[in-house]
């Protein structure tokens, strides 16, 4: 077993991701290294894990009183119902503060969990399990959790980092095409906002990549997690630079939340016609070289992640969309906040433009 260890040290929370495949088969042993240990846990796992994944993971955690509920992840679940469930069963089973809740499953599971453990007793620990690539690349790392509403994607929520993380690389190889694309967009926005030879090795193996072959698969995976991890160690609670992890979300969860998060267009397939969309607007408002936008663009043209608006939405719909633009967290007036491309590695922060420059584009975008 081969496994990849990063450490994460923020002003709240030290804690390490430990990124492999097959390392769900030796989680006992990761959480005897990192000290820690299971009396009594909670198991969040999403419905679509393979029964098998659960079953290795109740072995490795050695413990007679383990919990287990199972969770229909989708944007609609992702609740303060979901939240309620989560903690009548905590509280049914006289869960305490030394015990422990833990994620099995995707970005959703991992959002919600994270967020129930929050809230429980002011702090519950939390291990996060990331069962997709999306999960795995972004959404198990930083300490973000949250629910949605109806002004929005994750309006409500904390920042609660887990105890843990363990990423087997090879539970992904149960994933449809869909999913893996979807983990992708977010490589493709980390690639963006670090620097070119991040996006040039991206650019070079993208098919092996998306083909999930090793080492190209986990070597995608860490660069995403170092990446990240450096920006949420300089900036924990998104103040300022932290910020452009969102390059492509303030159009992509406009565009979930305008499509009532149906199942039409997933999260990561919202952020890369986010991405699209930021890089457009990028050029056409001169903050963009032609020459990255082209490079940008290919990029997702070959690899036939051809995402288009016009498949999604019509004129009729902008305004549906400058609303939930309007409520995004990191607006700071009534204007809309975008994070923009000046380079692949150089983004802009903190651009904020009225809702009729936004209408305008959009407007260009839609053909009817």
């Amino acid at each position: 077993m081969k496994k990849i260890k990063i450490t994460i040290n923020t002003k709240t929370k030290k804690y390490s991701i430990f990124i492999g495949s097959g390392i769900l088969k030796h989680s006992a042993n990761i959480l005897k290294i990192n000290k820690i240990k299971i009396k009594k846990c909670l198991i969040v796992v999403d419905k679509e894990v393979p029964k098998k994944n659960l079953s290795i993971l109740k072995k490795q955690i050695k413990s007679k009183n383990v919990v287990v509920y199972y969770f229909i992840s989708n944007e609609k679940n992702k609740n303060f119902k979901s939240i309620n469930i989560i903690l009548s069963k905590l509280f049914k089973h006289n869960f305490n503060r030394d015990d422990c809740i833990i994620s099995l499953g995707g970005g959703i599971t991992g959002d919600v969990v994270g967020f129930a453990a929050s809230i429980f007793k002011r702090g519950l620990k939390f291990i996060n399990f990331p069962t997709t690539l999306l999960a795995q690349v972004d959404s198990s790392i930083g300490g973000k959790t949250g629910i949605n509403n109806v002004y929005g994607k994750n309006l409500i929520g904390s920042f609660y980092h887990p105890d843990l993380v363990i990423s087997d690389v090879s539970v992904l190889k149960s994933l449809p095409k869909r999913e893996i694309i979807c983990g992708y967009g977010e490589i493709l926005k980390h690639s963006i906002i670090s620097r070119r030879k991040t996006f040039n090795f991206l650019d070079k193996n993208k098919f092996k990549i998306l083909n999930l072959k090793s080492p190209f698969i986990e070597k995608a995976i860490y660069d995403s997690c170092k990446i990240k991890k450096n920006i949420v160690q300089l900036d924990e609670k998104e103040k300022n630079i932290r910020k452009i992890l969102n390059l492509g979300h303030t159009f992509a969860h406009a565009y979930e939340a305008s499509l009532g998060y149906s199942k039409k267009l997933n999260h990561g397939e919202a952020v890369i016609l986010g991405i699209i969309s930021v890089t457009k607007f990028s050029l056409q408002n001169n903050f963009l070289s032609k020459n990255d936008y082209e490079k940008i663009l290919s990029h997702i043209h070959e690899l036939k992640l051809n995402y288009n608006l016009n498949k999604y939405f019509k004129k009729k719909n902008i305004n549906s969309i400058i609303k939930f633009m309007k409520s995004d967290k990191k607006n700071t007036s009534s204007n809309i906040n975008l994070i923009l491309i000046k380079n692949i590695g150089k983004i802009f922060l903190n651009f904020n433009f009225n809702e009729n420059k936004i209408k305008k584009f959009l407007n260009k975008e839609l053909i009817n």
